[in-house]
């Protein structure tokens, strides 16, 4: 069992409970034991649920208002059969206006800002390269930003679909997958045999996209808070 705390400076603490497939139900029960001293209006996110730990976070008297589903997919994957180019910084505006179109809904996308954004592209991690774009007479149709993450002892080196739109006005025209089958292929190029990408359990058009394409659900990812928040 992971434990760790993500403290907020406006809002209660986030705290990040990833539990392994055989890990016994006890190892729950003593980290929110554990957990306490972070509150009792902290957020929980439970990494890795099951019937049997949902059981245990409900009798907390949480809630559960969010799921997200980790996919998986052996690479490679399928041909995208449209061209992209790298990310650079002159195109930061043009894809917040996208993104902030394509995520209006979002609860972490939404509203982004070139602030926030640079705060991401300057973590260790990001290689511009692999933020590939789409553009439809000179304008940009959709992204794909990709992240490589490094081998664990639990996991093989894996490439992510990190975040991914469509300017609505492009919607319809199979975008969303071709953008997936994008950020795959570059993933593949750098030796990555093995994808993931998280996805709102409810976002059923999504969710369906990567099923067509191969990706299947490798864990599920509940956020709980208590019923008064």
């Amino acid at each position: 069992m992971d434990i760790a705390v993500e403290p907020r400076e406006d809002t209660p603490s986030v705290v990040h409970l990833t539990m392994q497939p055989d890990e016994p139900i006890t190892e729950l029960r003593d980290a929110l034991a554990l957990v306490s001293n972070a509150g009792d209006d902290a957020a929980i996110w439970l990494h890795g649920s099951n019937p049997d730990r949902i059981e245990v976070m409900a009798a907390t008297g949480r809630t559960s208002e969010r799921t997200l589903l980790q996919m998986r997919l052996p690479l490679p994957a399928s041909a995208s059969g449209i061209d992209t180019v790298g990310f650079t910084e002159d195109d930061l505006d043009e894809f917040i206006r996208v993104n902030n179109r394509a995520f209006s809904w979002h609860p972490e996308q939404a509203g982004q800002t070139r602030e926030m954004t640079e705060a991401v592209m300057a973590n260790d991690w990001f290689d511009s390269d692999g933020f590939r774009l789409h553009r439809i007479d000179d304008e940009l149709a959709g992204f794909c930003w990709t992240r490589i993450h490094a081998a664990t002892d639990s996991d093989p080196a894996l490439g992510e679909i990190y975040v991914i739109a469509v300017d609505p006005p492009f919607h319809g025209r199979g975008l969303g997958k071709a953008m997936t089958l994008a950020g795959l292929e570059w993933l593949h190029g750098k030796g990555l045999e093995v994808a993931m990408l998280y996805v709102e359990s409810d976002n059923e058009a999504a969710v369906a996209t990567y099923e067509r394409i191969g990706f299947v659900t490798h864990r599920e990812d509940t956020l709980w808070r208590r019923s008064w928040q």
